[in-house]
Order: structure tokens, then C-alpha cells, then sequence
């Protein structure tokens, strides 16, 4: 049996990825702030969430599609932007991209990828959204907005919730930095796992390669506390496309958001990496889109893990979902026959709780 063949679950594919990966990049991946009490709650509150079964309706025929800024996306869910996705498995952005172009879903494309954010829309056929942090002075920052634009994107996802870098313990005691540094701890922590290890030396070093730019580089751990409301105001002229501001967890914010004209604002906890003390977002999730009301899309993110957590979602009040560390757990487990079958098992799991819950079309949900 293929490595693909043996997932059935998301659990499944981190099971396999935990096998395969150093243990460095694993907990890289898998980690979450603090004691990751955060990643927990945010897991039980979506346990929490129940689908009420519905009978007797005919649910034959149902649609994974959904309206998504004036375009029609294949599924409910896309590919959150995730930073040096590489780690996971040589070539792991190119096999986003390529998901992404095959099901007309959004790739997020995240400022710390690594991969070149002009190949990456290439490769996802105009599927793919530019993920910004702010940081430093934003002089960088700036000129990667316009560097974004000159590539074809049309939708900019700002990421608000790292003020400040969280602490991940499970990082720092493997020394996790980037850009990526061996020393004797992870040289014998490679030499364990010597496929992923003889890969990547074939493959080359995973690189942050949207900075390699004049005079600009980037820091994981510069601070990026200066980005206020006038801040966005300013990328809000600078933006042509559409604007998303990620990382909101309260009303008060969300509300402002919407009057300060964003195109949508997403819900997130950034998979509980950054404040362990975050509130469960599922629940801010139905508590800003009551606020806003419906004219204002609301995505979400963290957490999620399954199709029953997509469905789950958007009773909550979601226009669209995002996941993220799975799809890398699935290509670190098989490579990208593994994303693929994990990709058709969430839409599986999707579809048939459409089916039980008497659900035909997500637009028309009942919440």
C-alpha cells in the first residue's frame, strides 16, 4: 500500500509526517505558543460546535462551490498562506500552487515563502493571494506591495495578529531559526531521518526568496508593532485589488475593519501560534459575523482539521475557509500524491455532512 493510500484523516497524514520529518521541522510545524492551552481550546470549542442531522430531503445533488470576490472557487476551502513550506518537503510550494490551479482554490502565498512570489501565481494559474506582514520601519514592506501588484495579484491578505513574534517552546528548544542554521543537535536530528534529509540536499537549502531584493532582508524576529490604523489606511490607497485583514478575533476591530473598507476580514488565531491566551476563534467566528451582518464577507482559519470543520464553520458564519499545517502534514507524508488524496478525503468528509445535515448549496446554509 502507497503512503498515500494510508490516509484517511488529517490525523493520518500528521501520523505519517511525524515519521518522516526531523524532529525540528515537525514541532516547526506542529507547534503553537506557549504550552499550547490555546491550540487545545480552540480544538475543544470546535468539537463543540454540533451539525444537526436533517432528514428527508433530497440532498442527491450538492455543490462545493462558492461565490469568492466576484470569481466561483471549486471548493468552500483554500490553502492558508503558510511561511517556508519547503521545510515540509523539497518542492512543497510548487505543489500547493498546482493543487490550487487544478480546483481553482486561493494559494496563499505568504511573505516568508519560499518560494518567488512571481512563480508561485504562475504555477497556481492566477490562484493565489499575496500574504503581508508588516515589519520594521515599512519601508519593505511597501515595496513588496508593489512587487505584488506588478506580479498580478489581486487580492492582498494583511496579517495583523504578530505585533510581536509568539514564543513556541517546542522551536526554541530544537534552536529552530531562520534563515535555517545546523549545528550538532540538528545535524544528528537530520542524519536520523536521512530521506527528508538527502532530499533536501539534492534540492538545495529552503531560502525566504521574496527577499531577495537590493538592500532589503527580513528578520523573523523584527519587530512589527508599529503597524497602526493609519497603516492601513495607507495600504488601502496603495492596493488596487482586494483587501483581507487577517488575524481578528473582536467585534470592536472587525466592526472598524469594515468601515475602513476592507474587502473582508478573516477570523484567526494564526493556528494558536502567537497568544495562548487567544479566545477560541470558531466562537468569535459567529460573534463577528453577527456584528457585521452579511454584506461583509467574513473568512476563517485555525483549527481546522476536516470537512466537518469546514461545514462547521460556515453555520458559524463563514464565507470561506482556510487550512493550513495539514496540507503540509499530507505532503511530508507522501509527497503530492498525499496532498492530493488528502485534498479528496476533506471534500469527501464535506460532502457527506452536507448530505446528513440536508445541506445542497453553502450559500444558502442555514445558520
Amino acid at each position: 500500500m502507497s503512503r498515500a493510500a494510508r490516509i484517511h484523516s488529517t490525523e493520518d497524514a500528521r501520523r505519517l509526517a511525524r515519521r518522516r520529518l526531523p524532529w525540528m521541522v515537525f514541532d516547526y510545524i506542529d507547534g503553537a505558543a506557549g504550552n499550547e492551552a490555546g491550540a487545545r481550546r480552540a480544538r475543544a470549542a470546535l468539537d463543540a460546535v454540533p451539525l444537526r442531522p436533517r432528514i428527508l430531503r433530497d440532498v442527491s445533488t450538492r455543490s462545493l462551490e462558492v461565490p469568492l470576490f466576484g470569481q466561483t472557487a471549486g471548493r468552500p476551502f483554500g490553502i492558508a498562506p503558510m511561511g517556508m513550506c519547503n521545510l515540509s518537503w523539497p518542492g512543497a510550494d510548487d505543489m500547493l500552487a498546482r493543487l490550487a490551479a487544478k480546483h481553482r482554490i486561493p494559494l496563499g502565498v505568504s511573505t516568508v515563502a519560499s518560494s518567488p512570489m512571481e512563480r508561485m501565481i504562475e504555477t497556481a494559474g492566477g490562484h493565489a493571494w499575496f500574504q503581508l506582514y508588516f515589519s520594521g520601519d515599512g519601508v519593505g514592506t511597501f515595496r513588496l506591495v508593489q512587487r505584488a501588484q506588478d506580479a498580478g495579484y489581486e487580492v492582498l491578505i494583511l496579517t495583523v495578529d504578530v505585533p510581536e513574534v509568539g514564543r513556541r517552546p517546542r522551536e526554541l528548544r530544537h534552536g529552530f531559526t531562520m534563515p535555517f542554521r545546523i549545528g550538532p543537535r540538528q545535524f544528528v536530528d537530520f542524519a536520523l531521518h536521512p530521506e527528508y534529509s538527502l532530499t533536501t540536499l539534492a534540492r538545495g537549502r529552503p531560502q525566504m526568496a521574496n527577499f531577495e531584493m537590493p538592500g532589503y532582508s527580513f528578520d523573523r524576529t523584527e519587530s512589527r508593532a508599529k503597524a497602526d490604523w493609519d497603516t492601513l489606511k495607507r495600504l488601502r490607497d496603495t492596493w488596487r485589488g482586494k483587501l483581507v485583514v487577517k488575524g481578528v478575533l473582536d467585534v470592536e476591530d472587525a466592526t472598524r475593519l469594515a468601515s475602513e473598507g476592507v474587502d473582508a476580514v478573516q477570523v484567526s488565531s494564526h493556528g494558536a501560534r502567537q497568544l495562548e491566551a487567544a479566545p477560541a476563534p470558531i466562537t468569535a467566528l459567529a460573534e463577528i459575523r453577527d456584528a457585521l451582518g452579511p454584506d461583509t464577507p467574513v473568512f476563517f482559519d485555525s483549527g481546522l482539521r476536516g470537512g466537518e470543520d469546514v461545514l462547521k464553520s460556515f453555520v458559524q458564519g463563514a464565507d470561506f475557509a482556510f487550512l493550513g499545517r495539514v496540507w503540509q502534514f499530507a505532503i511530508a507524508a507522501a509527497g503530492e500524491e498525499g496532498l492530493q488524496r488528502l485534498f479528496e478525503v476533506i471534500t469527501s468528509e464535506l460532502s457527506i455532512a452536507m448530505a446528513q445535515t440536508g445541506v445542497t448549496d453553502l450559500t444558502a446554509l442555514e445558520r
